[in-house]
């Protein structure tokens, strides 16, 4: 538990003409005890913040959070452990100036910019170097951020819009910050509820990826003061339930870099929309509130996380602890912005080069954040804590996961799953996974690749974590849209199928450690994956411009039949809901959203990437698969299995849990195994195995162009298979998948059935 954290904090300076007081019970303090915090009678204010190389910290106080200078600043006093401190009274914040919400920030001096009496703001007074050999860039001018602040004034680019105002370097390492920096608000007592939350095993999921904005920004059936905040989302609990969601997946709603939206609302300049430029680990983003008040971003989350607790629906956050938004080099090793983290220890926070002028990059931003120290994991594990503790989330999808797990500081990168004092099994060590069968727990899933050598991971993160199976996703991509030009064999498709064993059954994790999914926010949406044949980000706004985007989408347009792409995107939803793993897709893909062939639209915040509440025809037919074939795989545990499913014997004697079969009805020999000119399999799985209502599942997937003939296997003894859905273009409409005692009687053993093309068969046995 951290234990250089455990000892006393030393006794503060008195400052002149106030009295600051020593913290109450220094022996055994938490490092969430760092930031600004009221006591429990609110009669002082302890600030605290960790610094190794910091030779002064001072804290200056605000009534205001932009616009105007400092009430009062104090003097910290370092103690145990590298932390500084200082107690004021809030009697005393009131007589300088401060009689509402406090804000704060830290001003610091080191080696590289040595305290003197004789500095004042916005002077070089002591000014030594922009950063020294040891990798210091303290700057006093630029007001920082607390790193543990628990909720954040504004963010960067407010009110100035001038991001290079917080930078070092000779144009602007005298420019003053104080009155235009982001500020950490001390938050008073909360007792808001998070309600209960649910227990539900991991297996039994089926995960909703969305912007927490775009979710409902475009809603008319909501108040328009609530659209696109923390209170919008939690109004659309029911809608999710309804479409079988059960754990919704918001991008970042950690304080972030995007309020330049705000004052460029029909153009992409400055836009940073969904949010992987982190300001703060700790703050929901104040943004997505519809109260702005101090304290009111913090209730309004957990009042939007209860309403989706009441509805039996998971939250997920998507974070960001790889790197930071106060980014790279601007022109020079002496320019980088200093905002936080870096002007309080820059080699603690960030992962250097082996000179230490520079900085490491996994992540394309030249800005690794530094998961390797110990006081850098601390604010992880911390950070993590405190959105899963106070503020009632139940699991975390980790941006460019790779980084945690490096195993060395400055100069290199080296990931390393075992080492247990990397970031990634630190977590799981003081906050263990969900167990297997349900209970408390967290939900851990990692996208398992980053930028540079060892960092592609797939099938290779600890025990305890689950991964965004990109092998899975590019193997279907690849059979669905570029058969006989990429070769996928029939081997390669069950191993997706029945929940990637080659991944994860080799470390002892289980099929629903492979999070299955066709597209995710970043690419192409699900309709535009087959109505795309290349990118187009150049576009006008609201679908554009946007910059880089992946050139390899193995998307396919369909030869431009609208019938056969909304085809395809059935097969696409239905394959991943019908798979060993845990299935996830993203906000609009179940009513077809498109975004004009943009695979990269993370700067539009725009009517293009919110969600359209108002449906066409076929848009409402496409929403109504999707929530009966989610009804369907919650209904039948055969396909949600704990453990991978124990195969037959190949013989067609139905010895196991899983059974495959050519369109023949025999089973695959080596040869058609390993053909990538087969196209076609089908699959069995007995439900008496699973406890299911179902005695028997039949899958059938024709990857051809045209028709196949499956002959159906012996369906368990006194049962005959039923029809629940043909995704074939002959059955679209609302009524494609059958509800439940509704689905055509199609006979038993050795029964024909034509698949047309590109399509998917799914029976019942009863």
């Amino acid at each position: 538990m951290r234990s250089f954290w455990r000892a006393a904090l030393a006794a503060v300076l008195v400052a002149a003409g106030l009295t600051l007081t020593a913290p109450a019970a220094q022996a055994g303090i938490d490092t969430q005890a760092l930031g600004g915090r009221y006591d429990a009678s609110a009669s002082n204010v302890t600030f605290r913040v960790y610094s190794s190389r910091a030779t002064r910290i001072a804290v200056y106080v605000y009534a205001a959070a932009t616009g105007a200078q400092e009430k009062a600043s104090y003097v910290l006093t370092k103690g145990t452990g590298d932390v500084w401190a200082a107690t004021v009274g809030t009697a005393a914040l009131q007589a300088a100036g401060v009689t509402g919400t406090v804000y704060y920030g830290y001003r610091a001096w080191g080696p590289n910019w040595p305290y003197s009496a004789s500095w004042t703001k916005g002077s070089t007074v002591g000014f030594a170097a922009d950063v020294d050999a040891a990798g210091n860039r303290f700057n006093p001018n630029k007001l920082l951020l607390d790193p543990y602040a628990r909720e954040v004034s504004h963010d960067t680019v407010l009110p100035d819009g001038v991001a290079s105002d917080y930078s070092s370097g000779p144009a602007k390492r005298a420019v003053d910050t104080g009155t235009v920096a982001p500020k950490g608000i001390v938050l008073a007592a909360d007792s808001t509820s998070i309600g209960t939350k649910p227990t539900r095993a991991f297996k039994d999921d089926i995960v909703y990826e969305v912007h927490l904005r775009g979710l409902t920004r475009s809603d008319t059936s909501i108040t328009a003061a609530y659209r696109g905040t923390y209170k919008g989302a939690g109004l659309k609990a029911a809608a999710l339930a309804t479409l079988g969601v059960t754990a919704v997946e918001f991008l970042p709603v950690q304080e972030t870099q995007n309020d330049a939206n705000d004052t460029n609302p029909t153009s992409t300049s400055g836009d940073n929309y969904w949010g992987y430029m982190t300001e703060n680990y700790f703050a929901p983003d104040r943004r997505y509130s519809s109260d702005k008040s101090a304290g009111g971003p913090t209730k309004e989350f957990k009042a939007m996380v209860k309403a989706y607790h009441d509805a039996g629906i998971k939250v997920y956050i998507d974070v960001v602890y790889n790197h930071t938004a106060e980014g790279g080099p601007i022109t020079d090793k002496n320019t980088y912005n200093i905002f936080s983290w870096r002007g309080l220890d820059n080699p603690t926070y960030y992962s250097l080069t082996s000179d230490m002028q520079g900085s490491m990059d996994n992540t394309g931003l030249f800005h690794n954040y530094n998961t390797r120290n110990p006081v850098a994991q601390d604010l992880i594990v911390d950070s993590v804590a405190y959105w899963k503790n106070t503020l009632g989330v139940d699991g975390f999808r980790f941006d460019l996961a790779p980084v945690l797990g490096n195993t060395c500081q400055h100069g290199c990168f080296s990931y390393s799953r075992t080492d247990p004092n990397t970031a990634l099994n630190r977590l799981t060590a003081e906050m263990p996974a969900r167990p297997a069968g349900g209970g408390s727990g967290v939900d851990w899933i990692a996208e398992p690749w980053a930028l540079g050598a060892g960092t592609y991971q797939v099938g290779n993160f600890p025990a305890g974590w689950a991964e965004w199976n990109g092998i899975y996703r590019d193997t279907l991509r690849r059979a669905q849209n570029k058969m006989g030009v990429d070769p996928v064999t029939p081997s390669d498709l069950a191993t997706r199928f029945a929940g990637s064993s080659d991944l994860y059954g080799d470390d002892g994790r289980k099929p629903f450690h492979s999070i299955d999914f066709m597209v995710v926010h970043d690419g192409f949406t699900l309709k535009d994956l087959y109505s795309c044949n290349a990118k187009n980000n150049s576009q006008a706004w609201p679908y554009g411009p946007s910059d880089g985007g992946s050139d390899d989408n193995i998307s396919w347009d369909q030869g431009g039949v609208a019938a056969d792409q909304r085809k395809a995107a059935r097969n696409g939803m239905a394959l991943v809901l019908l798979s060993g793993g845990v299935p996830m897709f993203t906000g609009g893909d179940e009513t077809l959203r498109s975004v004009n062939c943009n695979n990269n639209p993370y700067n539009l915040d725009s009517s293009a990437n919110w969600l359209d509440w108002s449906l066409t025809t076929d848009e409402s037919n496409f929403q109504t698969f999707t929530s009966r074939m989610t009804a369907f795989r919650k209904a039948h545990p055969a396909l949600r299995p704990a453990n991978f499913y124990a195969a037959s014997d190949g013989n067609g004697n139905g010895l196991g849990q899983l059974e495959w079969f050519t369109p023949g009805g025999t089973a695959p020999d080596g040869a058609y195994w390993g053909d990538a000119n087969n196209h076609a399999l089908a699959w069995r799985i007995d439900g008496t195995e699973f406890g299911d209502s179902a005695a028997a599942l039949y899958t059938a997937y024709n990857g051809w162009s045209g028709d196949v003939t499956f002959t159906l296997p012996a369906p368990p003894a006194g049962k005959s298979w039923y029809r629940v859905t043909d995704t074939s273009t002959w059955a679209e409409g609302s009524g494609q998948v059958a509800t439940p005692g509704t689905e055509a009687l199609l006979g038993g053993a050795g029964t024909a059935y034509v698949l047309h093309g590109r399509a998917v068969l799914l029976l019942i046995a009863k």
